[in-house]
């Protein structure tokens, strides 16, 4: 498909980045409301915890799945049916809030953000075209890192106004509006023919360090993404902070992110950073504001920790995804960016176990320690195996 004008895409592609906050927001807001909250609602530790897991089962489940299927039935389908339904199971989480309809809604939205993610990510890439992939996948990743790191505080805002009502409440409003303005906003996107696949063309594809690599860029990221947003607080209070200047530091690394997003994808489009140097360096980054936090935690160092991780985060984040977007054909353009979220959704769920499984066999410094190896090794494999400039694949 060819490239859009800017001024042409920048209206088009808006709903799909409200599309990337709501399912992000959705994802964190809820978890941390659900934990603040779970005595009210009746949950036992051993129930808080699995309908927490619900919405991460579903995603990596059924991603992968819808990410095809958009291929098929066309990704404006997926975006506005997947919206909608998001939507739905959340008025029923305002309407009935008890733990057997908590869990239900959960795992609905799971399975709603598992058709729209991966879809809006494709839409992306299929509006942008390559030459611009690093520009848009800067402003879709910009909103969405941000409902990741805001979405417990603007979830505990929520609780504090209306309880869990308001939350899922908002959460209506925001995925109908985003569904509405998609439906109106979006050209139809093309379903293009595509050669049939056998299990082994998938698995070559899916092995081939193409892709491979940037989606552990991505899911290195969004470890440490996560692993900020849940333990950058605990470091800070035991540091002496107040709780709202503890959780400012989350804020420090999402405000960070999201500005550094879109000039790192305009930089990308420009030639002026390539994915092989650039999302190195991103992870890069993150190692470094991991460590110092291991190292030496202390109330100055949880801020500059903050600030290099929400800034690795933003360079590797669209170099990654703009660099799938590059080297993948359209017509598999959402089975592509499925299994891409797959990987984000491994390590948003696996960082944190990993961090919280090392501290309480060791310590919080020496699990800090651990992820920071992870994201130094991540980012040595890419700086080896990743092409500067990819081509799309046959």
């Amino acid at each position: 498909m060819s490239t859009p004008s800017p001024s042409v895409a920048a209206t088009v592609v808006a709903p799909l980045y409200l599309a990337g906050f709501t399912t992000a927001f959705g994802a964190h807001g809820v978890a941390a409301a659900l934990g603040v909250r779970s005595d009210d609602v009746g949950l036992t530790l051993l129930s808080f915890g699995a309908v927490l897991a619900l919405y991460d089962v579903a995603e990596v489940l059924l991603k992968p799945l819808f990410g095809a299927l958009s291929d098929r039935v066309g990704v404006k389908r997926l975006v506005v049916g997947g919206l909608l339904a998001f939507a739905a199971v959340s008025l029923l989480g305002a309407v009935l809030v008890t733990p057997a309809v908590l869990a239900l809604a959960r795992l609905g939205q799971g399975a709603a953000a598992s058709a729209f993610s991966p879809a809006s990510s494709a839409a992306v890439a299929r509006l942008a075209g390559p030459g611009a992939a690093g520009r848009y996948f800067g402003r879709y990743g910009a909103w969405k890192s941000l409902g990741y790191a805001v979405g417990p505080l603007l979830g505990a805002g929520l609780l504090a106004v209306g309880g869990m009502r308001a939350l899922f409440v908002t959460l209506t409003v925001l995925a109908a509006g985003a569904a509405v303005w998609a439906a109106v906003a979006l050209p139809p996107i093309a379903v293009l023919p595509r050669p049939r696949a056998t299990v082994a063309d998938v698995v070559r594809q899916v092995a081939d360090p193409t892709f491979l690599v940037p989606t552990a860029v991505l899911a290195a990221a969004t470890a440490a993404l996560g692993v900020a947003v849940g333990f950058l607080p605990l470091v800070a209070t035991r540091a002496g902070l107040d709780p709202v200047a503890s959780m400012a530091a989350v804020t420090v690394l999402a405000l960070a992110s999201t500005v550094v997003q879109p000039v790192v994808g305009r930089l990308r489009d420009a030639g002026h950073v390539d994915t092989r140097r650039g999302a190195p360096t991103g992870l890069a980054l993150v190692t470094a504001g991991t460590l110092l936090v291991a190292v030496a935690p202390h109330a100055v160092t949880v801020y500059a920790a903050a600030l290099l991780v929400g800034l690795g985060i933003g360079v590797a984040t669209p170099l990654a995804f703009a660099h799938l977007a590059a080297s993948t054909p359209a017509e598999r353009m959402g089975r592509t960016m499925g299994a891409a979220e797959l990987g984000r959704e491994i390590g948003d769920a696996g960082g944190p176990l990993l961090v919280g499984a090392v501290a309480v066999a060791v310590s919080l410094p020496v699990a800090l320690g651990s992820l920071a190896v992870v994201t130094a090794g991540t980012a040595a494999v890419g700086a080896v195996a990743l092409r500067p400039r990819p081509s799309r694949n046959p």
